[in-house]
């Protein structure tokens, strides 16, 4: 491994880079993209017994009060129409018929046909022990077979029969949705349900004699392999649980695992396996299975192993083609239309990012045709008015103000979705960074105390000279002889108090050093952000004062499920370690402009920072420059341009060069996310909601202290978590975690007032 490679594994690549596994498009109350249509159980997000009756039962309240009274009849189409028998259905059945709708509840093979398949005497996770769902249903066993009789005996009680049809997909039809199956006309209802969780087909390995009859995707019984060979093929909780079962019943086991760590099963199933004494294979993969053996393909080669059964034990495929020809959206997948509004997007973003900063699109709306008839009615600068209807000639007055405003109705919006107080502060301070330091004080207040001489004597003057310089003439500046339609002053500079190098450069990359603007660069750079980040983690700066990310906090909030995870994506990170080491170039080439008597350095800094030719007009390659490259093209068209595609953090998480430097600080941070590994239930939540592409759901199971530097403190992962695993802390020197009373998730605030109550 060479030097650069050992530096991208200790800044990032070290993590684990799990995926998220595709689901539909479902909103907080289960309702979908097909009106009428409501889905429940895992299929929701969580794969927790009692949430999946607690959804059943809540989606039968939400389409009682949406029917009426009008329910119950004894002709026409059912009120309800139940598709799938388990949990989620039966707890949906239930309510029901409490609330006296006409319901019909179909299931393609047997009542709770998932629980019934789960291996003998296997333990059930009743977590939350506190929570008592919404509905009729009830869930106090704790052992499949107990469970199994439990819920068989309510459904008999109530006299729910299901009927034995699969659905193979809705279609909605005026006021009705017609569910169709094979073998006769469908069924017709006002309302459906889907309750079908994750059911699809088990996963394929893809390889030769996965056909044979040895080869098995569920255990049913450990004792029947007593003395046999068994290799089970996975690395999740399932396939630890039935190794160690098969195991400790006598069979010889081996287990196949891609990775080279299990990090997605519990703690204790990774200690359980390791204990029974099974024979783990790590980074191998099945190349082909043969009626006495399998080979495995490995680090060393390909290795046979004799064999008598075989356990494809890696999940299940979603029924997401039921969804896809029912017209429900799965997560992450773009139609033709879809794709059509990103082209627009994207385009229109070139456009604003083109006309901001001076490319070809500059002159397609000229904002002085306007701003001037304002400047002749509020002709008096030293007023408010008047230092407004200056700031209206500039293209950056209305790129920045849509900016701030975009920031202020996402961000209450996302405060109203999200009541937490974490995301209430965080959120709130974001929208005062915005429009206080970042419009109102270049914009408005600087300008304005300019106009009314604050600068142009003692203490003010030596202020504003020194981080403020005039565009003209010292003479004319005192004259009051400015140019129209212009502020006197460089006042954007002061953006640098808050945007630090190197997001930020041209306070730093200017013609003769900015000795004052150098002195708070570095500040805010190589001092104040290192200790931000080694008290608080990166967040403290990415997550709560940075422009960038309070339009990611805000408008991107909705979308922050769709950045794509895994492997291949945490290497696309790295595009930031290579801005960052241009910006360190031009740095280093700014630094020798100031300190030689030659010409050519500025030259050829203003080329490859902005595009400028000798005489300052566009050079031929100008789209290549830092600034057209960098903060145009990554950070504005395609940072901005894949918001509603890829998550508002594609510019923050891929390319930002603070960001890149920020990763570097933070592999010495104290800033942790502590999990409770008991209470993992290994929903992968966690990590959907990461638009930082973390695999946070690793972290937890083991209970690890989740340090990958990518964090943005945004709090999603512990606010969405539906067991309140995750705490936000800092690591002590001990070891042991000191925690952050935050106040991020709704979970551990509702146990927090339980206790206390």
């Amino acid at each position: 491994m060479g030097a650069l490679q050992r530096y991208f594994h200790w800044l990032h690549l070290q993590w684990p880079a799990g995926r998220v596994e595709k689901l539909p498009a479902v909103n907080a109350d289960g309702t979908t993209g097909v009106p009428g249509v409501r889905v429940v159980g895992d299929l929701s997000g969580v794969p927790l017994l009692k949430f999946a009756a607690d959804t059943g039962a809540k989606a039968v309240m939400a389409v009682a009060e949406e029917l009426g009274s009008a329910v119950g009849g004894d002709s026409g189409p059912a009120d309800l129409a139940i598709v799938g028998g388990g949990v989620a259905g039966l707890a949906a059945a239930l309510e029901a018929k409490k609330r006296g709708l006409r319901f019909v509840v179909f299931e393609a093979s047997q009542p709770m046909a998932t629980i019934v398949n789960f291996p003998k005497g296997k333990p059930i996770f009743t977590y939350p022990t506190d929570l008592q769902p919404a509905g009729e249903l009830k869930l106090s066993a704790t052992v499949k077979e107990d469970l199994v009789q439990e819920l068989e005996d309510q459904r008999i009680a109530a006299g729910i029969e299901t009927k034995p049809v699969r659905i193979e997909r809705l279609a909605r039809k005026g006021d009705l949705i017609e569910l169709h199956h094979e073998g006769g006309a469908p069924f017709k209802a006002r309302r459906v349900i889907v309750a079908i969780g994750r059911s699809g087909n088990h996963r394929k390995l893809g390889v030769p004699g996965e056909d044979l009859g040895k080869v098995a995707n569920r255990l049913h019984d450990p004792a029947d392999f007593k003395d046999r060979r068994v290799l089970v093929v996975g690395g999740g909780d399932s396939a630890l649980e039935a190794a160690t079962a098969l195991q400790d019943a006598g069979a010889e086991v081996t287990v196949s695992y891609r990775g080279d760590a299990f990090t997605r099963a519990k703690s204790e199933n990774v200690e359980a396996v390791h204990r029974s004494g099974a024979k783990i294979v790590f980074r191998s993969t099945v190349a082909e299975i043969e009626p006495d053996s399998v080979r495995l393909k490995t680090k060393d080669g390909e290795q046979e192993y004799a064999n008598d059964t075989v356990m494809t034990m890696i999940g299940r495929e979603p029924p997401l083609d039921f969804f896809r020809r029912s017209g429900i959206s799965i997560q992450g997948e773009t139609k033709l239309g879809g794709w059509v509004g990103v082209a627009a997007l994207l385009l229109f973003c070139v456009f604003v990012y083109s006309w901001k900063a001076g490319g070809p699109t500059e002159s397609w709306i000229n904002p002085s045709n306007w701003a001037a008839s304002l400047e002749a009615q509020w002709n008096d600068r030293t007023t408010v008015l008047g230092t407004i209807a200056i700031s209206m000639h500039s293209r950056s007055f209305y790129y920045t103000m849509l900016y701030s405003t975009c920031i202020l109705v996402f961000g209450i919006d996302r405060m109203r979705r999200k009541r937490t107080p974490y995301v209430k502060r965080q959120t709130t301070t974001l929208m005062l960074v915005q429009w206080l330091p970042l419009f109102i004080l270049p914009e408005i207040v600087l300008p304005w105390m300019g106009y009314n001489g604050l600068f142009t004597s003692g203490i003010g003057s030596w202020f504003a000279n020194n981080l403020f310089e005039p565009y003209i003439p010292w003479e004319d500046y005192v004259a009051g002889a400015w140019p129209v339609g212009e502020h006197p002053r460089a006042y954007w500079r002061a953006y640098g108090f808050i945007l630090a190098w190197p997001l930020n450069v041209y306070n730093v990359f200017t013609a003769s050093p900015h000795w004052w603007w150098l002195g708070i660069g570095f500040l805010q750079t190589f001092v104040l952000i290192p200790w931000l980040i080694y008290r608080w983690g990166k967040g403290a700066y990415c997550g709560w004062i940075c422009s960038c990310g309070a339009l990611a906090e805000t408008m991107g909030d909705r979308h922050r499920h769709k950045m794509p995870h895994g492997p291949i994506w945490n290497r696309v990170n790295l595009i930031g370690q290579v801005f960052l080491a241009a910006a360190f170039a031009l740095l280093v080439l700014r630094i020798v402009g100031w300190v030689t008597p030659w010409g050519w350095p500025d030259r050829t800094f203003d080329l490859l920072l902005e595009g400028k030719s000798a005489d300052g007009g566009k050079a031929v390659a100008w789209f290549f420059s830092y600034k057209w490259f960098v903060d145009i093209l990554f950070g504005g068209v395609i940072g901005v341009g894949f918001y509603f595609k890829y998550s508002g953090r594609v510019w923050c998480r891929f390319a930002c060069p603070l960001a890149a430097l920020m990763h570097i600080y933070t592999r010495f941070s104290k800033f942790r996310i502590f999990a409770e590994k008991k209470k993992c239930i290994s929903c992968n939540i966690c990590t959907s909601v990461c638009h930082q592409g973390i695999d946070v759901m690793a972290f937890a199971n083991r209970g690890a202290p989740m340090e990958d530097p990518e964090c943005v403190r945004c709090s999603a992962c512990v606010q969405s978590c539906p067991t309140g695993v995750l705490s936000f802390g800092r690591l002590l020197a001990d070891g042991q975690p000191l925690f952050d009373d935050v106040a991020a998730s709704p979970v551990q605030m509702r146990e927090r007032a339980s206790t206390e109550a």
